[in-house]
């Protein structure tokens, strides 16, 4: 391998620069290839609103958020509390917001990467370090041979062992486009397919509805079979998204259906004695803002309940979704490298010396922080794994 590096990383995400850095605390020196021009663009895109990097859980209520018994034993060595006492080792400190999510105090990514590359960059031996190369696409592999598309041509890497850690198929143009797929397919690695996660469901909205895009419906409890999530949504252009969408949003990728209550701290009695009370003749709308409903929430019983009992429509709304967003568009993808095609270390089982991590492997999460540390736990896990193979 040029430049008498190690072990090489395709991919400078959370996970891809978790391995590396990994690897580097090993005595490694590290070759990081990365096909965008600069690394981690998405987890730069994630801290514009307030970078979520875990929550506070016990460790038992963590894993449970997970959908896969590959990552139980990952964040049993790497979780909420090492991303923590990780993250301070850079100097970022933390706090834990009243849900429980843990945040940077400067609340965005940039302090955090500009601090974890200037310590990449840092030797920890003398024949040890990491190195990024941007603008370096993968496009195959052979007989250990790693081929790049790079700015001064085809490149060719045969590194001793190699991390990948190139991330999902959704927000293609930040770098997760799915595109190593049929590279690892070709060489039998067993794949799930792709499904979004986390994401919108579009509504086909009559032209009423436009003024109350962009409006928060808050403190409504969203049903999908015995699920029950209390969380804000948004009413879009596109249908309805935000937080609490998201928390119901693989029952409902499952043909559940919707239920919404937007009253839900008052039982239907309640509201049926409020409505009795009120003068007879009084609109449907009218009725509807007496019982303290906003505009929004006024307007989505108005198109989706017009003719059912107000008390029925607050309590029990069933909005006519069309199905789930593009997968590009989602915030995450369930879906990937099967976890049968990979031992407990993370490495394939079909190509030896070469690991995996990150959004590539087929585990499904919630937002709430629980993404990104496992993003940071797998990159952990398989870094480790990798630096020791080199020593064998």
């Amino acid at each position: 391998m040029s430049d008498n590096f190690d072990a090489l990383v395709i991919g400078a995400g959370p996970a891809g620069l978790m391995a590396a850095e990994q690897l580097c605390a090993a005595g490694q020196r590290v070759l990081i290839a990365e096909a965008k021009p600069s690394p981690a663009r998405k987890l730069l895109m994630a801290g514009k609103s307030g970078l979520n990097i875990s929550n506070d859980q016990d460790r038992a209520a963590f894993i449970a958020a997970y959908d896969s018994p590959l990552i139980a034993p990952i964040l049993t060595e790497f979780g909420p509390r090492e991303m923590v006492i990780w993250a301070r080792a850079l100097g970022i400190e933390v706090f834990t917001g009243s849900s429980g999510r843990i945040f940077p105090k400067a609340m965005k990514a940039s302090p955090l990467l500009r601090a974890w590359l200037a310590r990449l960059a840092m030797s920890h031996g003398v024949h040890s370090g990491a190195v990024l190369r941007t603008r370096w696409r993968w496009t195959g592999l052979e007989d250990g041979a790693y081929s790049f598309d790079t700015p001064h041509g085809p490149a060719v890497l045969r590194p001793k062992v190699a991390v990948l850690a190139l991330g999902g198929a959704s927000w293609a143009r930040l770098g997760s486009d799915g595109a190593w797929t049929g590279i690892l397919a070709a060489k039998g690695v067993d794949l799930t397919p792709w499904q979004p996660a986390n994401m919108g469901f579009a509504v086909n909205w009559s032209p009423h509805m436009a003024r109350h895009f962009g409006a928060a419906i808050k403190g409504a409890a969203l049903h999908v079979g015995r699920q029950t999530e209390r969380g804000e949504f948004v009413i879009s252009q596109r249908g309805l998204e935000g937080g609490g969408i998201y928390a119901v949003s693989r029952a409902l990728r499952g043909a559940g259906q919707l239920v919404i209550d937007l009253m839900p701290d008052v039982p239907a009695d309640a509201i049926t004695a409020r409505l009795a009370q009120m003068k007879q003749g009084e609109t449907r709308t009218n009725r509807l803002r007496k019982l303290g409903l906003p505009p929004a929430a006024i307007a989505l019983i108005q198109e989706f309940a017009r003719d059912v009992p107000i008390e029925t429509a607050v309590k029990l709304l069933h909005p006519r979704l069309t199905g789930p967003r593009p997968i590009d568009e989602a915030i995450s993808v369930a879906g990937g490298i099967a976890a049968s095609a990979l031992t407990p270390d993370l490495q394939l089982r079909a190509i030896p010396n070469l690991f995996a991590c990150g959004e590539m492997l087929d585990w499904e999460a919630p937002t709430g922080g629980y993404l990104l540390t496992a993003a940071w736990a797998t990159g952990f896990w398989a870094g480790r794994a990798a630096a020791r193979q080199l020593a064998v």
